[in-house]
């Protein structure tokens, strides 16, 4: 992700669109880290490998939000440092969009129909975020870490055994997850109110299971 404040508005736009495009479908490089998965295999039934693309599925659909999210953030973050924290993290998370995507391929499955909506919603979040101040802006970050990282802990515990590669891929999005949270936290990042901690959580579960069918 670009730090779009150096370039004029005409151009910030161009480049914002070709993020989305890129994001939604195509395979963005990230910081160019292999995936986890790579030389790793799974033999899986039918039954087991739609279990797995069900759960990679919603995983690349909250990825596909991340970036809405971390763009919105970093458009409307008032500090430089904290604007950086947001591209940096957002780099990180499009490696998990690209591991996601990859393994969805390997599952011989479909990203969500709709992350489109879901991208969209979510940018307008992050923009709409960012305007509560720098501390309120990384206290969202640090909570949605923390709730996706809880969210990977379950999905590891559902995977089929034998999907090693989903396996492999999670487990290094979920430490991920959680060193974006302490570095958010370490910045200033404010502990959101008890309220907005729910709402989030309800949000994403009503994406949750949505994602995992369409």
């Amino acid at each position: 992700m670009i730090d779009k404040r150096n370039f004029s508005k005409n151009d910030a736009i161009w480049i914002a669109v070709e993020e989305a495009l890129q994001v939604l479908w195509g395979m963005p490089a990230g910081t160019g880290r292999a995936s986890p998965a790579v030389g790793l295999e799974a033999t899986l039934s039918p039954t087991e490998r739609k279990k797995s693309a069900q759960l990679l599925r919603v995983d690349h659909a909250g990825e596909v939000c991340a970036q809405g999210l971390y763009q919105g953030q970093a458009w409307s973050a008032q500090d430089p440092a904290v604007r950086q924290s947001f591209l940096q993290s957002a780099a990180e998370e499009s490696d998990h969009l690209r591991w996601c995507a990859e393994r969805l391929i390997d599952l011989n499955s479909h990203p969500s129909y709709l992350n489109p909506l879901w991208y969209a919603g979510s940018l307008t979040i992050g923009a709409i975020v960012g305007r509560w101040g720098d501390g309120w802006n990384l206290g969202f970050m640090v909570e949605t870490e923390q709730q996706v990282e809880a969210h990977l802990a379950a999905h590891l515990s559902a995977l089929p055994a034998a999907d090693h590669p989903s396996r492999a891929v999670l487990s290094q999005m979920k430490i991920d997850e959680r060193e974006h949270a302490s570095a958010a936290l370490a910045a200033g990042g404010r502990r959101l109110p008890l309220p907005v901690q729910l709402l989030m959580h309800a949000s994403s579960k009503i994406m949750t299971q949505i994602s995992k069918f369409i």
